[in-house]
C-alpha cells in the first residue's frame, strides 16, 4: 500500500520531524516513484545580511485554514505537473536559528516534474499560506511579511500574490 495514501499531505506541527524517514515515507512503496525532490528550510539567523540578527522566530497560524490552504496548493500541484505524491509539513510555534522549519516533497515517475513541481510549492507556501512570522532582534520582536522577491517568484508561475499592492510594498 502506497504510505501517502494514508498520510495526511499537510501537517501543520510543533514538534521537529526527520528528514529521511518523511522522504522514505513518501516514497512509500510505490514502483512508479523514478524521483522524489524534497525542500528542506530552516531558520536562519538573519532577516537581511547581518549574523546573528535574528535571535529566534514565531511562527502562528489558523488551524484548519491553514491546512486547507496548503491542501489547495498541493491540489494546484496535481493540476499542473505529473506528479505521483506532495506533502508540506511546517512548524509552528518558537523556533530558533538552524532549527527546521518546512519540509516541501514530491514524487513523480520522472526528475523534472519533480523538481518544478516542488519549487512551485515553495513559492507558493511563500506568499499565500496563512502563516505569522515574528523575528526577535536585539531591538525587540518584528513581524515579517512575504518579501516582494517572494511575490516575484510566485508571479512566474502567472500566480498574482494577495501581497501584491501599494500598501503590501511600503511595509517591505
Amino acid at each position: 500500500m502506497n504510505a501517502s495514501a494514508v498520510t495526511p499531505r499537510v501537517r501543520i506541527q510543533t514538534a521537529d520531524f526527520d528528514l529521511g524517514q518523511e522522504v522514505a515515507s513518501l516514497r512509500a512503496d510505490d514502483g512508479g516513484v523514478g524521483a522524489v525532490v524534497s525542500f528542506l528550510g530552516t531558520v536562519r539567523d538573519r532577516h537581511g545580511a547581518q549574523a546573528g540578527e535574528v535571535s529566534a522566530m514565531e511562527l502562528e497560524h489558523y488551524p484548519g485554514m491553514t491546512e486547507k490552504a496548503i491542501e489547495a496548493m498541493i491540489d494546484a500541484a496535481h493540476a499542473r505537473f505529473d506528479i505521483r505524491a506532495a506533502r508540506v509539513i511546517h512548524r509552528v510555534g518558537p523556533l530558533r536559528p538552524c532549527d527546521q522549519i518546512v519540509l516541501v516533497m514530491v514524487s513523480s515517475a520522472h526528475r523534472g516534474e519533480a523538481f518544478q513541481a516542488c519549487e512551485f510549492l515553495m513559492d507558493y507556501l511563500k506568499t499565500q499560506a496563512p502563516f505569522w512570522k515574528k523575528e526577535t532582534t536585539a531591538e525587540g520582536a518584528r513581524w515579517v511579511d512575504a518579501r516582494v522577491a517572494d511575490d516575484q517568484a510566485l508571479a512566474r508561475w502567472g500566480i498574482a500574490s494577495a501581497n501584491a499592492g501599494p500598501a503590501a510594498e511600503g511595509s517591505r
